[in-house]
């Protein structure tokens, strides 16, 4: 399937787990892919180069989502490169685990600012481009909705706060046909979080379908939010999770 063909999307932190699927689940239903990475540059060049080998076209660049001229850099090289924008996923994201009284004023400024202010610079200057049918996809964590246990105050807070983000966005956005939606994954096998990891068999007893999801699970997902499928869902939130928050 060739839903996206022509399309042009911009994957952020699209090098490894779930970004990495997205970039390439979007590539395959023939939309242009540009990626973005911080740390990650040799998985990037081959992801893209892997796109490029498959007949599609891809870019990958450096962009720590930390860095607000970066991110905005990043979509305009998009742009220039590809000729225009009709999908921003914001994917990349932070976790940082401690104790809350061990949590410090730059640990809180470095998940916000990852996880909550780089999607407001991103959408800021990708809406200076996407026209009429576009798409933009937050992607976010069933913990918003469901803090599992210790250690996940700032992470809870920062993606509880894209339900508001997406919502109001969707508000302002409606008027111009493009629509703002969230992804909520549970767990979903990454090297972040391994269907073999330590919290791995507490997650599955908790789970309706005690099984850990795979990147491609969210990347179908967002490859249907994007789809002209989706084109009547708006301002929402879709969890993905295997029954985790049921």
């Amino acid at each position: 399937m060739e839903r996206l063909k022509n399309k042009v999307a911009l994957i952020t932190g699209g090098a490894r787990g779930i970004g990495a699927a997205i970039t390439k689940r979007l590539a395959a239903e023939g939309a242009k892919v540009v990626l973005t990475y911080s740390k990650s540059a040799e998985k990037a060049e081959a992801i893209a180069a892997e796109i490029i080998a498959n007949g599609g076209q891809a870019l990958a660049i450096a962009a720590d989502s930390i860095d607000a001229q970066a991110v905005t850099n990043a979509v305009n090289k998009t742009v220039a490169e590809f000729g225009g924008l009709d999908i921003l996923v914001n994917n990349a994201g932070i976790y940082i685990g401690k104790a809350f009284e061990e949590h410090t004023l730059e640990d809180y400024d470095q998940i916000m600012g990852v996880n909550v202010r780089a999607l407001f610079v991103a959408a800021s200057a990708a809406v200076k481009h996407i026209p009429a049918g576009g798409r933009i996809i937050n992607i976010g964590s069933n913990m918003a909705e469901n803090a599992l246990g210790p250690q996940t105050t700032l992470y809870t807070m920062s993606k509880a706060a894209l339900s508001g983000f997406t919502r109001g966005l969707a508000r302002d956005l409606g008027k111009n046909n493009i629509t703002v939606n969230l992804v909520q994954p549970g767990p979903i096998d990454t090297d972040m979080n391994p269907a073999q990891g330590e919290l791995a068999d507490f997650l599955r007893s908790r789970m309706a379908l005690p099984e850990y999801g795979k990147g491609e699970d969210v990347a179908g997902l967002v490859a249907f939010l994007a789809s002209e499928e989706g084109k009547y869902i708006t301002g929402t939130a879709l969890t993905i999770d295997g029954g985790l928050n049921a």
